[in-house]
Order: C-alpha cells, then structure tokens, then sequence
C-alpha cells in the first residue's frame, strides 16, 4: 500500500490494520511526517514537530502489544493542551517556548491508549477570535475557522487521522464545517481537562476531529472513558433515530449553500427515518446566544486575569476588549446568568422527550475568504446548554468548498447522538 492509498483511509481502517499488525505504526506515521513535508507550507497546520521522537515511539510500539483503542495512530494536539515533551504556547507569544512538566489529561488518556502524538497544531490567541497562521486545505484563500484551527486542517488535509480541539462557543464545530471534517463536542463534563488552558468553566469541552463519525467515535471512547462511545458497530441499519428538524432563531442568517445543504438533508431523512418532525421553538431561545457571550466573556476575564494584568501589551487589540468587558461584569451578574443557564438546561431537555437528536445548522455558509475565523452564531447555544453535538460533512458549496450540518444530542446521552450521527451520515453520504 503506497502513502496515497493509506493516508486515504480512516482512522477506524487504520485501527483494524495495525491492531491486526497488518500495518506498522512507524510506516503510518511515515506516511503522515512525508504528507506534512508536502503540505505544510501551504497549511501551515502545526506549532510544534518532532519526527524523530515519534518514529522511535512508533517503533516501540509496533515492537510491544496492541495498547488500547487508539494504539499506533497519529494524532495532533490543538496547542491549547499542555505536553511535556512538545513546546505549549496557547497561540500567543507570551508562552513562546514555553514547556510545561506533564501532559494534559486528555493527551495522557490518548497516549495510554497506545496514540502517537505527532505535533501540536496551531490555536488562535488564547482560543479567542485572533487567527494563527494556519488556512484552508480546500483553498488557502479562506479560513480553517477557529480555534482549533490546526487540528481541523491537518485531519482535512490528511496529514493525519484524528486530532484534539476544544469547544467554548464554537471552536470544534465551526472549523470542521469550514474543513470539511468530523467535528465531536461531548457533553460538558463528560472529559477531564486538566492541563487544558481554562477560558470559561461554565463552557469548556474537549474534543476532537476525524474523517468520520467512526473516527471521532474511537478517540471519544478514550476521551470520556466511555466504551459504549465507540459502540457503532453495533448499530442496525434499520434502527433509525426519531430527528428533530430545527433551524433556530438564527436561521436567517444562513446564506444559500446552508439553505441548500439543509433542503438536501431534510429531504432524505425524512423518506428514510422512521420519525421527522420540525421542532418548535422555545419561547426566548435566542436569548442563548447573548447569554453565551455574557458567561463567556465574564470567565474567560477571570481565567486569563494573570495576561490581562502582566502582559496586557502582548496581547491582541480584541482580546483586550474582551477582557475588559469582562473584568467589569459584576459576579452578582454573573450569578444570575449561570442561575438562568440552569433553568435553561433543565428546560431544554424536554425536547428530547419526543426527538433522539436535533439536526441544526453549523455555520452560516463556507468558510469565509481571508484570515478572519468565522462567525460561532449556530454554535453558541448548543454550547452554553453543554449539549453533545456532531458536524457532519456531506455536500459542497459554491467555490467547491465543504457544507454539513450538525446533530445535537441529549445531556450525557453522547454514545446515542454518535450512533444516530453514523446512521445519518451513511444516509447523507450514500
């Protein structure tokens, strides 16, 4: 099998190849290394490399038992999680060559599981809006999107199969639309984050991208230590989900290629799916939105407070802004709006009553031209109610760039959205 041929498989192929030791997982990360020479002057997906020491990791590997879910697959590490033997930044110069003494958890649950960490891919500032330097594989003119801007091109680019990224308004879902990815946010709590740079508590989700919903549904199994997340393979092909069609109050928004993905989608599912119906939507849930932002902005005030007080110079004019805007957001306030993010939450759930998921739009259309990382509008909601949800890609927009939509699933019910996310994404892209 030559490099074209196996960097064309996913990472769920790749995994039954080298548990079975049909493959080694140096020559896989061989693979990965020579496509990264040839791309990466052009994506510009990584912060941090170090070939030689993967090889010899890989090499160890191939060399001693299967280690777990993710044994020999290279994955990339969005440089907002700290690594002990990779430089960790969080996308500002302030940290430059930064090294810090232990792994983050979730890179040491990936790397038990027998995953190669190949290299830190690159974040915006702080995973706020200032975009790093990394672009779009489908056309370098336009964005990745943000903040896992590296993670989402480097998986799209198929530098490698699976990589980390995290969540606070948009940050896993937006870029996998822009790339044309699987994009898995689990439900809020459901990973540990430790040694993952903090923004917003109330917010915060790790996760992560593949090529597939089978992909993201192995490196989500070690993430939350949840076997039943990998649990695909069980699914019945005639065990549809019942899929709640929801354009939000956002929908105006969506300029025509969304508009179109969404004919396309809804169209199929409802010939295919036992149960189709458009969800009603709640009074006032596009408060959600300006509710994020106000839980987002006062947190990420208080986690970055150290930045903001020592190194106000160093960082960019609209971190700045925002950090301000936090700092002079009361607690009493504060107080409240988590008060009504739980109202809201346990309000919510009552529309999983009648729907297994919710199908809802991503993004507002492609990945816009330029740097700028886009707008996390469809996004915000799902993540201030810390619901798990999926990007699934399956169409093109105009410029041939990728369109998908995205499924949002029940609080702590992530193994079911993952099963109905590999039922729908068989359908959308059958």
């Amino acid at each position: 099998m030559n490099t074209t041929q196996l960097l064309a498989l996913d990472a769920w192929q790749l995994s039954t190849l080298l548990t079975r030791r049909e493959l080694k997982a140096e020559a896989l990360v061989r693979a990965c290394l020579e496509r990264i020479t040839e791309r990466e002057g052009a994506v510009h997906a990584f912060t941090a490399l170090d070939p030689d020491a993967v090889l010899a990791t890989a090499r160890a590997l191939d060399a001693g038992p299967v280690r777990g879910l993710l044994h020999g697959l290279p994955i990339g590490v969005k440089d907002l999680f700290d690594t002990a033997d990779l430089a960790t930044t969080y996308g500002s110069s302030i940290y430059a060559g930064y090294r810090p003494r232990a792994d983050a958890s979730p890179v040491a649950l990936c790397r038990q599981a027998g995953a190669l960490v190949l290299g830190k891919t690159v974040s915006t500032e702080f995973a706020y809006f200032t975009p790093g330097p990394t672009r779009n594989p489908h056309n370098t003119a336009h964005t990745p999107g943000g903040s896992s801007s590296g993670s989402a091109a480097a998986v799209a680019d198929r530098m490698l199969p699976l990589a980390l990224g995290t969540q606070t308004a948009g940050s896993i879902i937006r870029p996998a639309a822009y790339c044309g990815v699987v994009g898995f946010k689990p439900s809020l709590g459901r990973v540990a984050s430790g040694g993952v740079k903090s923004l917003s508590p109330t917010m915060d989700i790790v996760g992560g991208f593949g090529r597939s919903v089978r992909d993201v549904s192995l490196l989500g199994a070690v993430l939350t230590c949840d076997a039943r997340l990998s649990g695909w393979r069980d699914l019945s092909t005639s065990d549809s989900p019942r899929i709640g069609f929801f354009q939000t109050p956002a929908w105006p928004q969506a300029d025509a290629d969304v508009q179109r993905a969404w004919a396309q989608a809804t169209r199929i599912l409802s010939v295919q799916a036992k149960d189709c119906q458009d969800v009603t939507t709640p009074f006032n849930f596009g408060d959600l939105i300006q509710l994020q932002k106000d839980v987002m902005t006062f947190e990420m005030a208080r986690a970055l407070s150290h930045e903001h007080i020592h190194h106000r110079a160093r960082l960019s004019a609209p971190l700045n802004s925002l950090l301000d805007d936090g700092m002079a957001m009361t607690g009493e306030q504060h107080a409240a709006n988590l008060s009504t993010v739980a109202q809201w939450r346990q309000r919510i759930d009552a529309l999983f009553e009648c729907h297994d998921v919710l199908l809802t739009p991503s993004t507002t259309g492609i990945a816009p031209e330029g740097t700028a990382t886009g707008d996390p509008l469809f996004c915000r909601s799902w993540s201030i109610l810390g619901l798990p949800s999926v990007h699934l890609p399956f169409t093109t927009g105009h410029k041939g760039l990728p369109v998908g939509l995205q499924l949002v699933g029940r609080f702590g019910q992530d193994h079911h959205l993952l099963a109905a996310a590999q039922w729908v994404q068989e359908r959308l892209q059958g």
